[in-house]
């Protein structure tokens, strides 16, 4: 359902909220994120568009997260990256078994969109303390 541009995003991001607030050099986040080199910085320019991410070249530069972790959702980061592309829309159909499916999918996009728009990269990264905001939000 996602792409894989948001994907690699999302796991950048949760890299950086991982760390201490300091600058991460793009080599060693791509590795910790197990993210192509040039891929990833073309995703870090995205981000950083969207004010997510804030960079800095050169000799000890990097990237940093732009504000807290407990303000930033994972649904912000997906469509700082793949605006809405990953919603699908169709167009009505008259046979019922497959108004019952475009239905399904509409639940299922709906409860994707509502995780996402409901964790925060600082609940995901709290997942291996116990307190992750995605088990609850799930659960719910």
């Amino acid at each position: 359902m996602l792409s894989q541009t948001s994907e690699y995003a999302l796991r950048a991001m949760v890299c950086l909220a991982s760390r201490d607030g300091g600058l991460t050099a793009t080599p060693e986040l791509a590795k910790a994120a197990n993210v192509p080199h040039n891929y990833l910085a073309k995703v870090l320019q995205m981000l950083a568009a969207a004010d997510l991410v804030a960079g800095r070249r050169g000799v000890g530069g990097g990237y940093r997260l732009c504000r807290d972790a407990d303000q930033i959702k994972l649904l912000d980061v997906v469509n700082a990256v793949d605006p809405a592309k990953w919603l699908r829309v169709s167009a009505p159909v008259d046979d019922p078994a497959l108004e019952a499916l475009q239905r399904t999918l509409d639940r299922a996009t709906h409860s994707v969109v509502r995780v996402l728009g409901q964790t925060t990269l600082a609940g995901v990264v709290q997942h291996n303390n116990g307190q992750s905001e995605m088990v609850h939000h799930l659960a719910s």
